[in-house]
């Protein structure tokens, strides 16, 4: 028996004179009618809004308006078909028949997450950026332990230089080396005393990394300055897409490298080269050390783009996945 599927919505007349029309064909054409109401999500009614009533048999779709011509024109085709597939024993056919007659556990638990995707990308967000910016609350709290926790377990994620980092409660926001020039502020060198840190070889960079503050400084945050404006910028990207439907159109991927990458790289990069003890190198490319303004604009460059250009595609491949699973489940009950 051929599955008609009727996406409509309550309250639709051209809907009921398609569904007639089925209902007088039964006999000519045995079909098993499932309909998907468009209003039970997003993107069936951005799909089929201003289309209804579509239906769809097997590969064939018609689309409004819906003669009993074409319906006839439509289970024929899709009735020989059927026929044809089942004679030769199509595996393909076959498989795909066999997996439209059960709904698993994990059916559920895919359209689960394809309908709550933004929501988890967004909560593991807000835990992953919050979680350092707990730490130096509780190290303010006396609350060592834990707070040494979160900074031994954001260790392997970022190097955690205290010069490069926000800090919180202290005196100041940042504490730049003297290198970076950023006048009005105390450097890292003068609020904490350790020394030669302009040498990226040094054994006292490993003291600025596990340097964590004291309360006349304050208390790092345990994610530096580019990546908490990283993290943040994707977070905020996230609610803003999902307060607009996300009906926001993915970033062209030229733009994203343009906007991304281009300024992240071309401020890290610069950094790094020009700090490698190479005398040749150095009449290309002077010494210098990045700003925090610097690092945190063009951190939030990088993740705004970044989640600009993934969030619409991962909703694109979402919406066919949610598609997917309401018709099954619709097929699923009509047949039961």
């Amino acid at each position: 028996m051929l599955n008609v599927t009727l996406y409509t919505r309550k309250g639709c007349k051209l809907c009921d004179e398609v569904k007639a029309e089925l209902s007088e064909l039964q006999s000519q054409y045995p079909h098993r009618l499932v309909e998907v109401d468009i209003e039970s999500d997003t993107a069936l009614k951005a799909n089929f809004g201003l289309e209804i009533p579509v239906i769809e048999v097997g590969p064939y779709s018609l689309k409004a308006p819906i003669t009993r011509q074409k319906l006839q024109m439509t289970l024929g085709a899709a009735s020989d078909r059927k026929n044809q597939l089942e004679q030769i024993g199509d595996p393909e056919y076959l498989m795909r028949i066999k997996k439209g007659k059960k709904v698993t556990t994990g059916d559920r638990v895919s359209f689960w997450i394809a309908r709550r995707y933004l929501l988890l990308l967004n909560l593991f967000m807000l835990f992953y950026v919050g979680l350092p910016f707990l730490a130096p609350t509780l190290m303010k709290l006396g609350a060592t332990l834990p707070a040494k926790a979160i900074y031994r377990i954001y260790s392997p994620l970022c190097h955690q230089f205290g010069f490069r980092s926000f800090f919180l409660y202290g005196e100041q926001a940042f504490y730049p080396l003297a290198e970076a020039n950023v006048t009005g502020v105390k450097t890292f060198e003068q609020a904490t005393g350790i020394p030669n840190l302009d040498d990226p070889y040094s054994y006292t960079r490993f003291d600025a990394r596990n340097y964590i503050g004291n309360d006349v400084v304050g208390y790092k945050i345990a994610l530096c300055e580019r990546d908490v404006a990283i993290y943040l910028a994707i977070l905020l990207f996230g609610i803003v897409f999902g307060l607009t439907g996300r009906r926001i159109k993915s970033l062209h991927w030229m733009l994203w490298l343009f906007i991304g990458i281009g300024p992240i790289g071309l401020d890290g990069f610069s950094q790094l080269l020009s700090q490698f003890n190479w005398v040749w190198f150095a009449s290309m490319i002077p010494y210098r050390e990045s700003t925090p303004v610097l690092r945190a604009l063009t951190g939030a460059f990088f993740g705004l783009a970044t989640a600009w250009f993934a969030y619409p595609n991962i909703e694109e491949s979402m919406n066919e996945t949610r598609q997917y699973y309401i018709k099954k489940f619709a097929v699923h009950e009509a047949s039961k």
